[in-house]
């Protein structure tokens, strides 16, 4: 970690550990895709932290030469936030499954949103548990059947993109593991920007939901003329879409939560309590 880098290329962000996911699991790109993001962007690897959840691709900080922290199912999220408000210089990536991020951890996800913390939030959406053994995901279409719902799902499917910009998230994009040149180019914009930066990817299950043959049919740019400082029309979009858009739907320039925090920090040192509470004497 304490090594001289002039040139830093992929390999630098490569832990010692092999992947293991099944054949053809849509993580693999997801997990070079954001090695190649970190090389683009030349940030040093101890200045990094990847923290993640439970589920398949919660696996990634193993595989990644930065810091990392494997927590608990669902609890993603407010565990990036505080190693971003202890040591605002770190640049942090939130990586999870949609179980661990819509599901136990969703009541994160708003307050992470809204608060506008400077975190890159990248949800692999497989909409299956493919950890254990594939039952239906809160992003499972409807009918979806599987051994939770031997009937088929009744639910509606939450639409990550939809809840992120409803949230206030201030960087909202979706890329597929499939198409990688984008993939790598969103995770860095995410990276770059300051504030809540969510990325849904979809990031197809071979072994128990392999979608790549219906999302490469499905898959659509969004349109070049694209506002993305249309947070209505993106939300619109999200909303009605009978193709699944890739691309950068939202972005927001708005302070981030840990810079407002700074500020207040320096208001409350300044604060004289004597002189306040003699006021009442």
């Amino acid at each position: 970690m304490t090594e001289q880098l002039a040139q830093l290329t992929v390999k630098h962000y490569k832990s010692d550990q092999k992947p293991i996911w099944c054949p053809g699991c849509g993580d693999f790109a997801v997990l070079a895709c954001t090695h190649r993001a970190l090389t683009n962007l030349q940030l040093r690897p101890e200045n990094v932290v990847i923290v993640s959840g439970i589920g398949c691709s919660s696996r990634i900080p193993y595989f990644c030469k930065t810091y990392g922290f494997h927590t608990l199912h669902g609890r993603t999220l407010p565990v990036a936030t505080g190693v971003k408000l202890v040591n605002p210089d770190l640049t942090v990536l939130a990586m999870a499954g949609d179980g661990d991020l819509f599901s136990i951890g969703a009541g994160h996800m708003p307050h992470a949103a809204a608060r506008n913390v400077s975190i890159t939030c990248v949800c692999m959406n497989n909409q299956i548990y493919g950890l254990t053994k594939g039952q239906t995901s809160p992003t499972s279409v409807k009918g979806h059947t599987t051994k939770s719902t031997p009937y088929g799902s009744i639910s509606q499917p939450m639409k990550p993109v939809l809840l992120a910009l409803a949230y206030g998230a201030t960087f909202v994009a979706r890329g597929y593991s499939s198409k990688t040149h984008q993939l790598a180019d969103l995770i860095a914009q995410g990276i770059k920007h300051k504030g809540f930066a969510f990325i849904e990817v979809n990031s197809p299950c071979t072994e128990f939901n392999n979608t790549y043959d219906l999302l490469d049919t499905m898959v659509e740019e969004l349109p070049k003329d694209w506002d993305t400082r249309d947070r209505a029309g993106a939300m619109a979009l999200a909303s009605t879409e009978t193709k699944v858009h890739l691309g950068l739907f939202y972005k927001e320039e708005r302070p981030a939560y840990e810079e407002m925090a700074k500020a207040f920090e320096k208001n409350v040192n300044a604060f004289d309590a004597n002189a306040y509470l003699a006021r009442f004497a």
